[in-house]
């Protein structure tokens, strides 16, 4: 049977996922399937998958952001999380946690016996984190430094991953991705939070929303099944797979 562009790709990513993990393999000669060079936006890094220009990362010195007092309102983190369907003892992966505006939400919801893994790549808001989680008497919350291709969560261990406008954002995200993927448990739930690429009327930048279409072609080079999306949310989707 012809194999297609997302079958071929998901083909290399295995590849290249393999190679990432063989200590042998220089990083450097490792390849990427997918990622092209293009001009640079203003908000974007000069490199595209999938024809998407990817963002830049929003550095550490704005966290303050994250923790704005209108963000409630804007986001309704409150509905996002009764779309998780969470309960006590699931061990959930908040990747690109920052200050923990999620994971400390997460955490109350999975206590007792159930963990959040708060994943980042900038040491200073992992700081944070742990500063507002002990402020807060938060004890389950398990923060991981990350490097721009890998995760660094243990395979198999993770019932839930959740992605909450980092997807976008990611350097590197077929390798990442593959390395959340594997971090799941046989029938883990994976979850991209993303601004609305479709609405014109969400008032943020291009490049920091997604379209839903774009966010499952995406998601199909992995060992995940699309499950569902949802549009509960004032500006963004919550798009739900699960691995296969």
């Amino acid at each position: 049977m012809p194999r297609g562009p997302a079958s071929l790709l998901r083909r290399q990513l295995c590849l290249a996922a393999a190679a990432c993990f063989a200590p042998a393999v220089p990083a450097q000669l490792v390849p990427a399937p997918g990622y092209e060079v293009v001009p640079r936006s203003a908000d974007g890094i000069g490199k595209s998958f999938m024809g998407r220009e990817i963002a830049g990362v929003m550095g550490w010195q704005g966290a303050a952001w994250l923790e704005r007092e209108d963000r409630e309102r804007q986001e309704r983190s409150d509905l996002l999380l009764r779309e998780l369907n969470l309960a006590p003892g699931l061990q959930v992966a908040d990747i690109g946690a920052g200050t923990g505006y999620h994971a400390r939400r997460i955490a109350r919801l999975v206590a007792p016996g159930g963990t959040v893994h708060a994943v980042d790549v900038q040491p200073q808001m992992l700081e944070q984190l742990q500063a507002r989680a002990r402020r807060e008497g938060i004890a389950n919350i398990v923060p991981v430094l990350a490097s721009e291709r890998d995760s660094r969560l243990a395979p198999s261990s993770i019932d839930l991953a959740l992605l909450v406008d980092v997807y976008h954002e990611l350097e590197y995200p077929v390798e990442v991705m593959a390395s959340v993927v594997r971090a799941l448990r046989p029938g883990g739930r994976l979850v991209l939070v993303e601004y609305r690429g479709e609405d014109p009327k969400v008032p943020i930048k291009t490049l920091h929303k997604m379209s839903e279409a774009q966010v499952r072609r995406e998601m199909a080079v992995h060992a995940v099944v699309y499950e569902r999306t949802s549009d509960v949310l004032p500006w963004q989707h919550i798009v739900v797979f699960r691995r296969d």
